[in-house]
């Protein structure tokens, strides 16, 4: 379990010298992590279905479809940042293998 933790949290070597104690200082516990995924998930997941029900709305239900179904993509997207942290989803996010899955999704 402890070599998932590191994984996720992008440490996969220990990191030797005091650099190390200030990311565990600064860093949220994977307890945090874990209820901050689940609920951005929920969240996400919830707004995109509220979303795909308000299409069916007539005359504003194709700008709500739209909005909360980005919302709700927004979200979930957003949920592995408690999981990885936002720079190492930036960096695997624009690898060479996911650089067109990336564009397609932000355009």
């Amino acid at each position: 379990m402890d070599k998932l933790k590191r994984v996720l949290s992008g440490r996969d070597a220990e990191d030797p010298g005091g650099l190390a104690e200030v990311i565990d200082a600064t860093s949220l516990g994977w307890g945090t992590r874990v209820k901050g995924f689940i609920a951005c998930f929920a969240i996400g997941c919830l707004c995109s279905l509220l979303g795909s029900c308000l299409l069916w709305v007539p005359r504003k239900g194709l700008m709500l479809f739209a909005v909360f179904y980005t919302l709700g993509n927004i979200a979930s997207i957003g949920s592995t940042l408690f999981l990885m942290g936002p720079m190492k989803q930036l960096k695997r996010m624009f690898e060479p293998t996911r650089l067109i899955a990336t564009v397609v999704m932000l355009v």
